[in-house]
């Protein structure tokens, strides 16, 4: 029985009046009583509203008319009409035949007569079906929320939102059977897991989680876009009050039962419209140090003059030399250059534990913290293919980063078994090991496998909750990835004049600092930018200059000073021609390159300043290697098979890779709810989707690209070193 109390207070003078209405549940059956309550009135007085009690059997649901919501900057949004849909009583299905009594207060203490209009209406479809479509209307004042069931045979379900239009602004929430249901703006985020939505939304429930294997799935629309990246209607913009702006919702629900365990509850809504140019042309024979018998005689008794043992361990005479050959920049001892070598390999350790514990311990606060309010806008998952798993909400994504794991130690045994092979030849005293081919040290080539490792790792911490703030994660090991490969390429023909592995490291730690404050100012500040450009263009000019003298110009402040004394004296009083005219053109192209991204940066100052970075390190890199491959081919060295294939399968596997890297499936550039509108279902298994596909292809990528650095050592066995 449905009984109506209507108290209204006009003029002083209260009146009352009972309407009753039987609803009754036989023994043995679910109660199907879900009601709907909407009301109407003419009253726009705010300070004397209408205010409107619902009383049941386990709780009190109450909002007055004109129903006001706060927008941004304190705007008001004020509705006349309303609809609320009453939270349904569960009575056991055993228990006695019963009646369901619901009453209803109006009242106002309005000194005039207030007209309103109050409809109560039984819902016929509630609760959600398999392929069963239906539609409703929705406003800001008039939420919606539906019933679904587990099946005995579904574990999970995707549910799916959709919509033709891209706004208005809509969130949808899971929350738990429970009384009262949270289903307006203000709300609605106190209770389950929820996201906005523009175009279309995807949450995936676990059967686990709701231990009645049941939920409501509510429908609540804001009353302005801008949460969700919209702007403020100019028809409402600078009002204080609002119209009610009913957004007419056409909803299409589907579960599809796929092969896999994971489940797709689908809601369609829609919306009507309202180096080695260090001279090397060819390579040394010896790396053992010269004899001095060729010196003349004369010379020696002329205690004045260096005899040429002398000259030629004078390493400034040496390196400044116009044909300079391996040997020249191989003179140390090799034991001394691989223990030197081996320090990045050790070094690169212990960064690794130190950058990826705090990360780990951050990215697990986050996916608490997500777990805790059910605020899935922290995160910018690709929600139509999130496979949870325990507490982290896409498995998928992490899991894919497997790859860079195990291709980093695969490497890692690739190096020591080489290293293994060389040291055996060294204690035999082979003279092809020890008089031919280039110097051969490890411990780089060690260091690059660790950092394909811990670039899996930390790509895997930033998938835990993938945002703006985490991004840095991803990106810190590329750039030393980068960094060690371009490092590895000079050390080949430069083992002795190379850079230590404290300043390399310490140069890497500059740039992860630039990378922070970048995410932190890169978006609006313009200081930074200008920084920024003048400490890139200067370290590229500072770099040019020190590659291009062999390290004989000191790395102080007065660098500067000095280059520009050798460009007055050679270039405007001489006039004369490069005296390393390879190396001059590798550098002058290197820093048009680079001047290039810093104008642009400048002008543009582009949101994502990591993957920007990322850009200038990897640009540089294929600048390097291209320039190594062509000196070598200039040389008349052939390609042998291994190093061609393996330079066939990098630029396969990286074309593949970036195709599907390009295949954008969330935005953290834009709003949480615009990121959603390009997210797309798996493709791999119905598993993994295309971001998942460019983890094991970038790794692929990554794991030959090490090979082709390691492989083209055997261009060089077979001559003379």
């Amino acid at each position: 029985k449905l009984g109506l109390s209507l108290h209204l207070l006009t003029q002083g003078n209260p009146k009352e009046r009972l309407l009753p209405i039987s609803g009754r549940r036989a023994r043995g059956t679910e109660w199907q009583g879900w009601v709907r309550v909407n009301v109407q009135s003419n009253s726009e007085d705010l300070q004397y509203p209408v205010l409107f009690v619902v009383r049941q059997q386990k709780g009190v649901l109450s909002w007055q008319v004109p129903l006001i919501f706060r927008g941004l900057y304190q705007r008001s949004y004020n509705y006349q009409e309303v609809s609320r849909t009453l939270c349904p009583s569960q009575p056991t299905p055993d228990s006695e035949p019963s009646e369901q009594i619901i009453f209803v207060d109006v009242a106002s203490m309005a000194p005039y007569n207030a007209l309103y209009r109050l409809q109560v209406t039984k819902i016929k479809s509630f609760q959600l079906m398999l392929n069963t479509p239906f539609s409703f209307s929705a406003s800001p004042s008039q939420p919606q929320y539906f019933l679904y069931k587990f099946p005995p045979d579904v574990d999970s379900v995707i549910v799916r939102v959709t919509s033709e239009t891209v706004y208005p602004c809509s969130v949808v929430s899971i929350q738990d059977i429970v009384c009262p249901v949270y289903d307006l703006d203000h709300n609605v985020e106190f209770n389950g897991v929820y996201q906005s939505m523009t175009k279309q939304a995807a949450i995936t429930v676990q059967k686990k989680d709701f231990p009645s294997m049941q939920f409501f799935v509510v429908f609540v629309i804001k009353p302005e876009d801008y949460a969700c990246g919209g702007s403020i209607p100019s028809s409402i913009r600078g009002k204080r009050t609002g119209t009610n702006l009913v957004g007419e919702s056409s909803l299409f629900i589907r579960l599809i039962l796929p092969r896999e365990a994971s489940h797709t509850l689908n809601i369609s809504v829609f919306f009507p419209d309202e180096s080695s140019s260090s001279g090397g042309q060819q390579l040394s024979l010896e790396r053992r140090p010269r004899r001095g018998s060729d010196t003349d005689s004369s010379v020696e008794e002329e205690s004045d003059f260096d005899t040429m043992p002398e000259i030629e361990s004078d390493k400034n005479v040496i390196r400044t030399k116009r044909l300079l050959y391996l040997s020249d920049l191989s003179r140390k001892d090799r034991r001394i250059v691989s223990k030197k070598y081996n320090i990045y390999f050790w070094n690169i350790i212990t960064i690794a534990v130190f950058y990826a514990l705090p990360v780990i311990q951050l990215v697990i606060t986050y996916q608490t913290v997500v777990n805790v309010t059910g605020n899935q806008d922290i995160c910018y998952y690709n929600f139509l293919c999130a496979h949870p798993l325990g507490v982290l909400s896409a498995f998928n994504n992490i899991l894919s980063n497997v790859g860079h794991l195990l291709l980093g130690f695969l490497f890692l045994l690739i190096v020591l078994r080489r290293d293994i092979l060389h040291r055996r030849s060294l204690e035999a005293k082979d003279a092809y090991t020890t008089e031919y081919g280039i110097p051969k040290h490890f411990g780089l080539f060690y260091a690059m496998g660790i950092a394909l490792m811990m670039e899996g790792v930390l790509s895997a911490c930033y998938h835990v909750c993938p945002n703006y703030s985490n991004f840095q994660f991803d990106t810190s090991f590329m750039y030393m990835i980068a960094g060690l490969c371009m490092l590895k390429l000079y050390q080949t023909r430069h083992p002795d004049i190379n850079a230590s592995a404290y300043s390399a490291y310490a140069s890497f730690a500059v740039v992860i600092c630039l990378a922070v404050l970048g995410v932190v100012f890169g978006k609006n500040a313009l200081w930074f930018w200008i920084l920024f450009s003048v400490i890139h263009v200067v370290a590229s000019l500072g770099l040019s200059t020190q590659i291009y003298y062999m390290g004989r110009f000191k790395i102080d402040f007065g660098i500067f000073q000095r280059a520009v004394m050798v460009l007055y004296t050679d270039c405007i009083q001489q006039c004369s021609w490069p005296m390393y005219t390879d190396r001059m053109v590798l550098l002058v192209v290197g820093n048009l390159v680079n001047w290039s991204f810093a104008i642009f940066g400048l002008v543009y100052r582009p949101k994502d300043f990591a993957s920007y970075m990322l850009g200038i390190f990897i640009c540089n890199l294929l600048l390097y290697l291209a320039f190594y491959v062509i000196m070598k081919l200039r040389s008349s060295e052939r390609l042998l098979l291994i190093p061609l294939f393996c330079i066939v399968a990098t630029a396969v596997v990286w074309a593949a890779a970036l195709y599907f890297f390009f295949q954008n499936l969330s935005s953290w550039e834009e709003t949480p709810a615009e990121s959603r509108e390009i997210n797309r279902p798996c493709i791999l298994l119905g598993f993994f989707d295309d971001h998942d596909v460019w983890h094991f292809l970038s790794a692929a990528a990554l794991f030959f690209s090490f090979l082709v650095r390691f492989s083209l050592k055997s261009l060089y066995q077979c001559h003379a070193g």
